[in-house]
């Protein structure tokens, strides 16, 4: 991280040192706490809105590590001078009404004066030291499970736009409002998970390139059985992306090779910068279906099993 030097520690289960979703350190034999923080600008025009969307981003590294958030603290930048405090007012509590469904205490924070306004959470989570999931260790044979759709950042662009449906847009927002506490919970009851991660802001590909860089295994991904938002397709098409998807394709497409089956467009949308986007599972494909059909079975309906971790070749995502 910015050429700081790493730190060691017995405790220390999850540090800097391999971009894991958040710290891991171990208090007893028995018990971990997890340590995350995530903020960000507006991504939607409601307040309120936005208060819930924060917070459901924000708590989903503890998700990811295989934890149970209890405490959070807010961060908060606000511009004071130029914003009515009734905004603020409403980002809070939709904050607060999301962090009661995911049975979350508020704890305190801290809030600064900025001309931008930026929103989201400390947290604090606990988990057991011998249950973490780590963004590595995948093994081959394993399956690979998504649980939320795909495009919310192309979405957003498109909002920004002023060419998106209210209909799209709700559907975004309801999927980066939704927890991952309810497919965590699903998850948890699986013992052959090798790897899990939260699909964000590097987009599909480029946490799927984290979980296999530097490692023995690579992937292949089955493109027809990646859940996305379709309505993105003309626009994408348009060239109506997000600049992060841009960085997000060029940084990783070098680990990447792509079928001649799959659109161009689809390509773009794996890398898709997301916001509180869905659990990126590796586990034994003999549990994947079942662990698929109980999401399905609680309504996280667009969870799917969408490729498979490959001995050959090694540190490659091949989309099909």
């Amino acid at each position: 991280m910015c050429g700081l030097p790493l730190i060691s520690h017995p405790n220390l289960i999850a540090g800097i040192e391999h971009c894991d979703d958040a710290g891991v350190y171990k208090l007893r034999d028995d018990l971990a706490i997890i340590l995350t923080l995530d903020f960000f600008t507006p991504i939607v025009d409601d307040p309120y809105t936005f208060g819930q969307v924060a917070v459901a981003n924000s708590l989903s590294d503890v998700y990811a590590m295989g934890g149970e958030p209890l405490t959070a603290m807010n961060i908060i930048c606000f511009p004071i001078r130029t914003m009515d405090i009734s905004i603020l007012h409403e980002i809070l509590r939709g904050g607060l009404d999301k962090m009661k469904e995911a049975n979350v205490l508020l704890v305190g924070g801290h809030s600064v004066e900025d001309n931008e306004l930026k929103y989201g959470l400390s947290v604090t989570g606990t988990v057991h030291p011998d249950h973490v999931y780590l963004n590595r260790g995948a093994e081959a044979g394993d399956a690979l499970v998504l649980t939320k759709p795909l495009g919310t950042g192309i979405i957003n662009t498109i909002l920004k736009a002023d060419m998106a449906s209210a209909e799209m847009v709700n559907k975004s927002v309801r999927c980066m409002a939704e927890l991952n506490k309810k497919a965590a919970d699903v998850m948890r009851q699986f013992s052959s998970i090798h790897a899990c991660t939260d699909v964000t802001g590097f987009g599909l590909l480029g946490h799927a390139s984290e979980m296999i860089e530097g490692s023995d295994v690579g992937m292949v991904v089955d493109a027809s059985k990646v859940p996305i938002f379709s309505e993105v397709q003309p626009f994408v098409e348009m060239g109506i992306i997000p600049g992060g998807l841009n960085r997000n394709r060029n940084f990783r497409m070098p680990m990447v090779e792509v079928d001649n089956s799959c659109p161009p467009w689809l390509v773009d949308v794996f890398f898709d910068p997301q916001t509180s986007g869905g659990l990126l599972i590796a586990l034994s494909a003999d549990d994947a279906d079942r662990m698929v059909r109980q999401m399905n079975d609680i309504g996280i309906v667009d969870a799917s099993v969408i490729g498979e971790v490959v001995s050959e070749p090694k540190g490659k995502i091949i989309v099909m």
